[in-house]
């Protein structure tokens, strides 16, 4: 193993988080790492969504410190798509089990990503890309997640009464 696929490895196993780039803007998604490679789950409800990653693409990977979340190290990777039922999908999927929090269907998970989700294996081709000196920072893709609405009347009132029985 060369030092830059042993840092790809280093890096990607260490972080929790890595931004990837398709076709479109990067998002960051959760993944594992599995034999050699970075395993993401998505494209379902309730799952991280995995646009502009097709099987047999190819896209650019950056990964975090997961301490001071900034960049360590870029490469770019080739996209696969694992097929449900296979003893790599079954390894993989193992593997991000382990590391999903929060599922809402617990031990039915696997059946629910063969059914519903992709699972998709990003390899690395180039073993490390320039970093960027530019900041990249970017305003955050639209999501559900992030509506804010405004404070219910009430809300105040009853803070302001629950403090007032302490004392």
């Amino acid at each position: 193993m060369t030092e830059e696929l042993f840092l790809v490895e280093e890096a990607t196993k260490k972080s929790g988080l890595v931004w990837v780039r398709g076709t479109g803007p990067a998002r960051a998604l959760w993944h594992v790492w599995h034999d050699g490679a970075a395993h993401v789950v998505g494209d379902g409800p309730g799952e991280q969504p995995l646009p502009g990653l097709a099987d047999g693409a190819t896209a650019e990977v950056t990964v975090r410190s997961k301490d001071k979340g900034g960049r360590i190290v870029a490469w770019t990777a080739a996209v696969r798509q694992l097929t449900p039922g296979t003893e790599e999908w079954d390894a993989a999927v193992a593997e991000l089990k382990g590391k999903r929090l929060n599922a809402p269907d617990g031990e039915a998970m696997p059946e629910r990503w063969a059914r519903e989700c992709r699972v998709l294996r990003l390899d690395p081709r180039t073993a490390t890309t320039a970093l960027p000196d530019a900041s990249l920072a970017a305003v955050p893709l639209p999501s559900p997640a992030t509506t804010r609405r405004p404070v219910p009347a009430a809300l105040p009132k009853l803070l302001l009464r629950r403090k007032k029985k302490r004392r």
